[in-house]
């Protein structure tokens, strides 16, 4: 089995998911950027990760460096296309945490999730690093 970290890098706030490569998800958080670097390595100890995934756009390099620096030799971090990865969170929410009787009464596509999906996108960017290695 295959357990990947995953990570939204942001300038304020970042999100982080730990999924293995069987798609069962072990956790997932927002937290804040100036606590990401210590919660990254922190699962990476706790949950046995073997690869970290990465958004690669926005403060992407920066964050690389940062983790390649921060991290064990052996855990690489690959990049992968984030591009319309906040929208699909987004959609992921509402499957996740269905809305109640009210919030269905307003359109899907004008309903915002109540709280930041940072954390939904990191769980989106395994996803597709496992579709691009299966592929």
């Amino acid at each position: 089995m295959t357990v990947y970290l995953g990570f939204d890098p942001g300038r304020d706030k970042c999100g982080v998911a730990v999924m293995d490569d069987q798609g069962q998800l072990f956790t997932h958080a927002v937290i804040p950027a100036v606590a990401a670097i210590a919660t990254v390595s922190q699962w990476c100890n706790t949950y046995n990760v073997s690869q970290v995934v990465m958004g690669n756009q926005t403060t992407a390099q920066q964050w690389q460096a940062q983790l390649t620096a921060a991290l064990p030799p052996q855990l690489s971090v690959t990049l992968v296309n984030e591009r319309n990865s906040t929208l699909e969170a987004r959609d992921r929410y509402w499957q996740m945490y269905p809305p109640n009787l009210f919030q269905r009464l307003i359109p899907e596509g004008l309903r915002l999730p109540p709280r930041p999906i940072d954390d939904l996108v990191a769980i989106l960017l395994i996803e597709r690093h496992l579709e691009m290695i299966q592929a």
